[in-house]
């Protein structure tokens, strides 16, 4: 793992126990979500935010459900309660984040760069995200010490178990049946995409590469990379990508290797997006938890490849980490969404895995 990943790792296990601290010294979840939703729309706004923030506290709510200018003027005064409350509460933690990142010798230069090619840094820093998500039900997690795995499942006990519930489940052999298992390959990829034009810049404009560890910047970029370093072949520098897909003449020809799992309830409609992990051994994903709109599940097309899987911090007196190793062939359901996860590639065979939402 780099230098820069163990920080990040770092920041965010210490960034998130502040929700938790918070709660503890009596902040409710909602009041949180509430001052950090105020503080974006301050930043959002340049320089009015103190109007943007006044502005968001004319539609709190009075204790019958209006919303009038008496009521508000009451409820003003709390809410400067509480933010004075947060920031006390805040300010050792900045402290500690300071500190981790000076005995890491965090690249600040990097870090500034970073912020003035942001056009909101408020908009996705994790840090945010992690104080205004709502609270997991911790039921995903309770007792659980050991990912189940099922050689076969059938679509009643998937809905009562795992479909919705958050608990994360290892069905073997689902994707025997697919074509994907000996078709997608680094050059298959890359050949399907350079076959449409303006297939780079749909993913650009619309969807979402990631770098992970790598230098480079775009899907495109990536598959520029030397066939020798694409094969991993000794010398040449390692690499982990991942994207989603969002053009429509790519996804027809990906979705003729691989189908629905035949576990998804038959009422669940799939996302149209189709996402891609793919990479050699070492660091995988860093630690993170997703913002996205349903669970899902994630097929293992090649590769070897280990998930931690983390609970929440309002969750950790009832729950623990868990690790789970996903053979080739096997899907994974997980709700990345509740879980804090990061992954590992195994030596061997160049780690695919392709993955799909569910509602």
């Amino acid at each position: 793992m780099t230098k820069a990943a163990k920080v990040k790792e770092q920041l965010v296990r210490e960034l998130i126990r502040l929700k938790r601290q918070s709660c503890r010294s009596g902040l409710k979840s909602g009041d949180v979500r509430q001052v950090f939703l105020n503080s974006c729309a301050g930043f959002q706004s340049g320089g009015s935010g103190r109007q943007a923030s006044d502005d968001q506290g004319t539609d709190l709510p009075s204790r019958n459900g209006s919303a009038n200018s008496s009521d508000t003027r009451k409820v003003r005064p709390i809410w400067r309660r509480r933010l004075v409350t947060f920031t006390f509460a805040l300010i050792p933690v900045l402290l500690g984040v300071l500190y981790v990142c000076h005995r890491a010798e965090y690249d600040w230069e990097d870090f500034m760069n970073d912020v003035r090619e942001t056009p909101c840094i408020i908009e996705n820093n994790f840090f945010i995200m992690e104080m205004a998500r709502p609270l997991a039900p911790c039921a995903m997690c309770k007792n659980l010490t050991k990912v189940p795995t099922y050689n076969l499942i059938d679509k009643e006990e998937f809905l009562n178990k795992h479909a919705y519930s958050g608990r994360p489940a290892i069905i073997s052999g689902a994707t025997a049946n697919w074509t994907a298992m000996e078709k997608f390959s680094f050059q298959f990829f890359r050949d399907l995409y350079r076959k449409y034009p303006g297939s780079f810049d749909k993913i650009e404009d619309e969807c979402q590469f990631f770098p992970y560890n790598t230098d480079f910047t775009s899907l495109e970029e990536a598959f520029n990379m030397s066939d020798d370093q694409a094969a991993m072949r000794e010398g040449e520098a390692g690499w982990y990508i991942g994207w989603s897909n969002c053009d429509q003449r790519v996804q027809t020809e990906l979705r003729k290797h691989y189908e629905r799992p035949y576990f998804i309830p038959p009422t669940s409609e799939s996302s149209a997006l189709d996402w891609m992990f793919m990479g050699g051994p070492g660091p995988g994903a860093d630690i993170h938890i997703d913002n996205v709109d349903k669970p899902s599940w994630q097929a293992q097309i090649s590769g070897k490849k280990t998930w931690q899987l983390i609970p929440p911090p309002e969750c950790e007196d009832v729950c623990q980490a868990v690790e789970v190793t996903v053979n080739k062939g096997d899907i994974i359901i997980v709700d990345t969404n509740q879980w804090y996860h990061k992954t590992t590639i195994h030596p061997g065979e160049i780690s695919i895995t392709i993955g799909s939402e569910y509602d």
